[in-house]
Formats: structure tokens, C-alpha cells, sequence
């Protein structure tokens, strides 16, 4: 047990007029203030050092690499963050109602503006890093990051990723899809499935006290079985009290790698999967938009998930 004041003191009963029950604030501490015989006020708060810390201890002694404690969302952020992501599942549930051959990506961006600010939320990416635009959209052999244009018109056959990202009350949230436009070959197809499945997979291997490796050796075995590679530049991430926080969530790697998952953690698993080789390359006039080296086809899914105690809730997508 801890508390802001020396347990001592307490034995001392005739220091103490009363001693009341503070209700206030979100953690599940025991508070009271206690009125002194010198007419001061206490503040006495009580934490139970719970199983959980216990636990987390108990695994950083044989060598497993723990979270930080800032990284574990409490109940209330937990519920903030939901909120914003039903917006951003939302835009993309709007996005997906109207996109079609002949739109530009400009007019993606103009749906994704005007639902998020019409719902009381703002796009995290515009003006993020100097990002000028409200989503990323990347098409064909754009692996990632791609910027909206005017010039930019979805035509029969494409796959397009739309990466939405929102800000609701100062909680952050993030998530993709691919969208097929009209008619598209069948590797097109093909690679937009496995990359989806991919993603599906390593969700249904997150659970809580294992290292998050796991999500990376599941996608690198499911891509390379089907001839595919994994993009090694671009990573997962933490998110909810900001846009990108700790840990980096590698889609590649050693499933006994990484840091634990534990109960409270959010993050996102969006593997980027190369129909060709995994190297890439950055467009050095708006520096953002990222491509396939070999001029192949690249997509990516994206959801963001909450780690349970028996499991992982999905909470974009």
C-alpha cells in the first residue's frame, strides 16, 4: 500500500478532527481528506499495488521487455478513445458509399473533411509533420502515404488504400481499408485478400502477457507462403492519447521479439504487403508518398486494436 502521508501519523488519533470520503477523479485510489486539530486539511490517497503491477514486475525479472506504465490506457481513456473510433469508422463506412471509378482522390478528401468536422472531430493527418491533406490515399504501387490530388482519378481496375485517422476530443484514432475500383485482374485481387487475411491473422493472435513478435512472425508466414513480401520501412503503432505513440509494431520479425502485450494497451497492425520485393522508395518532391521499387503492386490494411484480458477487442476498421 502508498499513500501521500506517513501511516504513522495516523496512529495519532488526536491529531485528526474527521476524516471524509473524497469521491472524485477517475482512478480507483481511495481518497479522504482529513481535518486536523489545527483546522489543516489532508489529502490521504490509497493504491493498492494490484496483481496487475505485480505482474508486470514478475515478467521484467526473467527478461521479458514491459510496457511503460503511461502506455496502459485507464478505463476513461479507454472509453474517449472508443468514441473517436466509431467516428473514424464511420468516415470510412462514408467513403465507402461513394467511391468509384471516374472520382478523384481530392474528392475522397473532401468526404473524409467534411463527415469528420460535421461529427464534431478533426482529421488527425492535415497538418500533421506538414501533411496538407485530411486522409492518405495510395493507389496501385503507392505503398503508403499517398496525397490527394485533383489530378489523381480512380479508373477501372485500381486498388486504392484510404487511411483515416481522427481526433475526437483529444483522443486519436486510426484505421484503413482497400477498396477495389470496378473490374480488377485477378492478382490485384488476390493480393487486396491475402493482405486482409494477413492482418485478420496476427488480430487473432493477440493476447495479453505474450511479446507482440507474434503479430509480426504471423503476417511475414502468411505473405512469404504466398509469395509475398512485407514492407519493413512502415510499422504499426501506439495510439490514443496521441497519434503515434509507443510501441513501433513490426509486421515482420521473431514471434518471441518485442515488447509484452498486457490489458489496456492500444495499437494498431497494419501490414503493408508487396506483390514484388519489400524495398521502396520515398517521392522526393512532396517527400510523404511512398512506392514500390519495382513498380508493383503494394496494399494495406489497418485496425486498431485494445488489448483484453483474454484477448483484443477491435476497435477500428
Amino acid at each position: 500500500m502508498e499513500s501521500l502521508i506517513d501511516f504513522n501519523i495516523l496512529k495519532d488519533s488526536h491529531l485528526f478532527r474527521k476524516m471524509e470520503p473524497l469521491e472524485k477523479g477517475w482512478s480507483n485510489d481511495r481518497k479522504y481528506i482529513i481535518y486536523t486539530s489545527d483546522n489543516k486539511k489532508l489529502l490521504l490517497r490509497i493504491s493498492e499495488i494490484s496483481k496487475f503491477d505485480e505482474k508486470l514486475k514478475e515478467f521484467k525479472s526473467k527478461g521479458y521487455e514491459v510496457p511503460h506504465r503511461s502506455l496502459i490506457k485507464n478505463q476513461e481513456q479507454i472509453e474517449k478513445i472508443k468514441e473517436s473510433a466509431k467516428i473514424n469508422t464511420a468516415v470510412l463506412d462514408e467513403v465507402a458509399k461513394h467511391i468509384k471509378p471516374g472520382m478523384t482522390t481530392e474528392e475522397i478528401n473532401t468526404i473524409v473533411h467534411n463527415f469528420t468536422v460535421e461529427h464534431g472531430a478533426i482529421p488527425a493527418p492535415l497538418g500533421y509533420g506538414g501533411f496538407p491533406k485530411s486522409v492518405c490515399t495510395s493507389i496501385n504501387d503507392q505503398i503508403c502515404h499517398g496525397i490527394p490530388s485533383e489530378d489523381d482519378v480512380l479508373k477501372e481496375g485500381d486498388i486504392v488504400n484510404v487511411d483515416v485517422s481522427t481526433i475526437y476530443n483529444g483522443y486519436y484514432s486510426d484505421a484503413s481499408r482497400m477498396f477495389k475500383i470496378g473490374e480488377v485482374s485477378e492478382e490485384a485481387d488476390r493480393l487486396v485478400r491475402v493482405t486482409k487475411e494477413c492482418m485478420e491473422m496476427a488480430i487473432a493472435n493477440v493476447k495479453p502477457w505474450i511479446p507482440m513478435g507474434i503479430i509480426g512472425a504471423t503476417i511475414q508466414e502468411h505473405a512469404h507462403k504466398n509469395g509475398y513480401t512485407v514492407v519493413r520501412d512502415f510499422g504499426g503503432h501506439g495510439i490514443g492519447v496521441d497519434f503515434h505513440e509507443d510501441p513501433f509494431v513490426f509486421h515482420y520479425g521473431n514471434e518471441n521479439d518485442g515488447v509484452l502485450m498486457v490489458p489496456g494497451m492500444t495499437f494498431t497492425i497494419e501490414p503493408m504487403i508487396n506483390e514484388g520485393g519489400y524495398e521502396l522508395y520515398i517521392d522526393q518532391d512532396n517527400e510523404w508518398t511512398s512506392y514500390t521499387d519495382d513498380g508493383k503492386l503494394s496494399a494495406q490494411w489497418e485496425n486498431m486494436i485494445l488489448v483484453t484480458e483474454d484477448g483484443c477487442e477491435i476497435l477500428t476498421y
